[in-house]
């Protein structure tokens, strides 16, 4: 519960009033032309000096050290920081000291954007730093920023560093934290490379319906929704691979998106319920030819960002140069389990679940539980990039049944550091096999499997319209990114994750105030005491602020036989 303002913020306010009773915009409409970024100066002044003797520059004041007649500041702009020298008499040639006795040194505050003209020198203590001959105004911040020290070393003390406020306030972490910017712009680049290698293949990105009337392509959970004008329900997709193939059906050789999914399941460090995946699917192609085209396109982006195929990730250094190590599924279970599945029935598989002590239910089938298992026993190994190929075709309704072995399909899974970042089948085009396949996700769903896939009636006429051979592919872009940026948690590489609602502070008059605090003093309080005490009050007063405490769910007034009595909540 806060009272009010603190102090910091009404000071901010009182510095905002005077400078507009001076004539000066806290928040001009004009822009302010840049020429210089505070990276480039540092970097490259000492070259070529005669290249910054009159700069245009805009950012955040950070620091500041006022000394009488000249003063020391700190400005950070997108780029990083550099020192300012304002001197009085340089900055207000004139008569009028104002720009510099009151607003620099009294109405300004650390957080405020400024607009810099002047040239870059070089101090007597060798400091790069810009001569300030003019000052703008360009925006007042009205909250005190978190200050965050940092010693001659560069270690970091006071650091804004809670998880929580973190990831609800990024346009507070990003200032005062500016490292973690960089695993944004990484995040563009892995981005960027696929896209551009992508481009340079002859594929075509393309956007399709977030809004679907059948949830479809992936075994999820869906947000559900109502269309009011159409009065029909809708979900927020958790795939595009259905439209995607549509288009393949219409003619493209090679079809690609990157796009938002949404998935009404779990929170944890790896998942956020919505998340960012590219898809692709090229025709003429199956799952064999993908994983080379995987291994080229993953090598790329980490040499894209560190100048290297291997990139360290926590204590392991990943090599994504290929080829990558390939096993089954069913491989897998038996390397890391000494168990064969291969060949076991639904009810011996959940045994073997019971055995290793992995939870089953009645809503799992054949497919469900070899997940399981794979889950619980195999995932956690699988550090350096490797293929989990061939799945029980109960465990994939889409893709295609294995050109030679029985009840298997054409699927591959790529795993880094014991997760999974990639999906990849020989797509499957035969229209009554799909028909069938959904049928029997239609009896899992009957079974009370809220995962199971919903029947597309117009997927499966496009099927029937024919479809090349077609190998798909989709990348789960947040998870790619955590890998090549060596994070542990989905959180720290998405700007703005999912959060549980915030507690919102309740500000309170003075008035309020004084009240909730008598109250506060027992649990129950005799209104007419509460009264007593606040004699000096009108009733007008005491009616509006019982009236807010009350509007404000903090404070209600019960009725009793002895008498009208306040509470707190």
């Amino acid at each position: 519960m806060s009272i009010g303002l603190s102090e910091q913020e009404i000071q901010r306010r009182d510095s905002l009033k005077q400078l507009r009773e001076l004539g000066i915009d806290p928040y001009p409409a004009e822009a302010f032309e840049i020429n210089a970024y505070a990276a480039d100066i540092n970097e490259n002044y000492e070259r070529d000096k005669t290249a910054y003797k009159n700069i245009s520059i805009a950012g955040r004041i950070m620091t500041r050290r006022i000394m009488g007649n000249a003063s020391f500041a700190e400005l950070q702009d997108s780029t990083g920081r550099v020192q300012l020298y304002l001197k009085r008499d340089d900055l207000c040639p004139d008569e009028d000291k104002t720009l510099y006795n009151t607003v620099f040194k009294k109405l300004l505050d650390l957080g405020d954007y400024v607009g810099i003209k002047g040239y870059v020198f070089t101090t007597q203590t060798g400091e790069i730093s810009v001569h300030v001959t003019s000052l703008t105004v360009l925006s007042k911040s009205l909250k005190p920023l978190p200050v965050v020290k940092r010693d001659d070393d560069g270690n970091i003390y006071d650091g804004f560093t809670d998880p929580e406020l973190r990831y609800r306030m990024r346009y507070v972490d990003l200032t005062v934290n500016p490292d973690y910017k960089q695993i944004f712009i990484n995040r563009s680049k892995v981005i960027n490379t696929m896209r551009n290698y992508f481009d340079s293949q002859g594929w075509m990105e393309v956007e399709t319906p977030i809004l679907q009337a059948v949830h479809g392509g992936a075994a999820a959970r869906p947000f559900a929704t109502h269309h009011n004008t159409l009065d029909m329900p809708l979900f927020l997709r958790i795939a595009n691979e259905l439209y995607l193939k549509r288009l393949i059906v219409a003619g493209f050789d090679g079809v690609y998106e990157f796009g938002k999914m949404f998935r009404n399941e779990g929170m944890d460090r790896t998942h956020n319920p919505e998340f960012t995946s590219m898809e692709i699917y090229v025709a003429y192609k199956d799952y064999v030819w993908m994983m080379g085209m995987v291994e080229e396109c993953l090598e790329k982006i980490a040499v894209a960002i560190h100048g290297s195929p291997v990139v360290k990730v926590g204590e392991h250094e990943i090599d994504f140069a290929g080829p990558y190590e390939k096993l089954t599924m069913y491989e897998s279970i038996q390397k890391y389990t000494g168990i064969d599945v291969s060949e076991m029935s639904e009810a011996e598989l959940v045994q073997t679940c019971k055995d290793l002590g992995i939870a089953t239910d009645d809503t799992m089938g054949r497919g469900k539980l070899v997940d399981e298992l794979f889950s619980e026993k195999v995932e956690a190994n699988l550090i350096q990039p490797t293929y989990i190929t061939d799945y029980p075709i109960e465990m994939t309704p889409l893709a295609k049944k294995h050109r030679s072995k029985e009840g298997l399909v054409e699927r591959f899974e790529l795993f880094v550091m014991g997760k999974e970042i990639g999906n990849a089948y020989s797509e499957l085009n035969d229209p009554i096999d799909q028909k069938e396949r959904f049928e029997e996700q239609l009896k899992l769903a009957a079974r009370g499997d809220d995962e199971a896939m919903a029947m597309d009636d117009d997927f499966v006429r496009a099927l029937e319209y024919g479809m090349p051979p077609t190998s798909g592919l989709g990348i789960g872009i947040d998870r790619l990114v955590m890998l090549m940026t060596d994070q542990s948690t989905i959180q720290e590489v998405l700007f703005f994750p999912q959060m549980r609602p915030e507690k919102k502070k309740i500000e309170l008059s003075a008035e309020e105030a004084e009240l909730y605090a008598l109250v506060k003093e027992g649990e129950q309080q005799l209104l007419s005491n509460i009264k007593a005490k606040l004699s000096e009050w009108s009733n007008k007063k005491w009616d509006t602020t019982l009236k807010g405490l009350t509007g404000k769910n903090i404070l209600k007034v019960t009725k009793t036989d002895d008498g009208l009595f306040l509470e707190h909540k």
